[in-house]
């Protein structure tokens, strides 16, 4: 099964408005002039799945992961086992035991605050990104595992900023959606497409923006 939304009238003006509002920025914390440059994995992203909840989503996260080569264009994507080396830990977490994991496992800090209904936090330098720690609640029903599941990993691969305005995105708090919309799909594969450079300031993405967008749509159909 594909988590896919179906295709919207979708302008460049606004696609390209979203991709700089998620790609240059951070969500969780401002990092000045760190979070003003381009920040994507090179070679594989290797997932490590953590099942600490009571309900297991474990095959419903490696599908969705199993998703990705074919929907983003230039990423590549592994699970790997326990013992292996991992770059994208993935916790699935019951509600009651949120907080607790985000302090032991991410924060690192017993009295950590804690946001959101669920979370990714990220390490990134102008070589791209380092390591990514996604916790997912598993037990509040189907809607929210889906959307957690979709904006976290999505997140955590790069695009880690947020914005209300971008009505067509999992990358917006206030969304309804619970699946990998088209509007999302175009800013992944315009991320990972090989001429957006990690490092690279809005000012440079910006002169290759629209031949990378014109090649995005004609490849996806979008």
């Amino acid at each position: 099964m594909l988590f896919v939304f179906p295709a919207h009238a979708l302008t460049d003006e606004e696609i390209k408005r979203g991709f700089n509002l998620t790609v240059f920025g951070s969500e969780i914390a401002p990092l000045g002039f760190q979070a003003r440059y381009i920040h994507k994995y090179n070679g594989v992203v290797k997932f490590r799945i953590h099942n600490l909840s009571s309900k297991n989503r474990t095959r419903a996260i490696r599908r969705f992961i199993g998703t990705l080569e074919n929907q983003i264009s230039g990423l590549k994507v592994r699970i790997v086992n326990e013992g292996e080396a991992a770059n994208f830990n993935i916790y699935v977490v019951n509600r009651s035991n949120y907080i607790q994991t985000v302090r032991e496992k991410i924060e690192k800090r017993r009295t950590a605050k804690v946001p959101g209904k669920c979370l990714v936090k990220s390490k990134f330098s102008r070589a791209g990104m380092i390591h990514s720690d996604a916790v997912i609640v598993s037990d509040e029903g189907e809607a929210l595992f889906r959307r957690c599941l979709i904006e976290e990993i999505l997140q955590g691969l790069g695009p880690l900023n947020e914005s209300t305005s971008l009505d067509k995105s999992v990358f917006n708090d206030t969304s309804k959606h619970t699946r990998f919309t088209d509007f999302d799909r175009l800013i992944l594969n315009i991320l990972y497409d090989p001429r957006i450079k990690n490092g690279a300031s809005i000012r440079s993405v910006s002169r290759v923006l629209d031949d990378v967008l014109k090649d995005t749509r004609t490849r996806l159909g979008l």
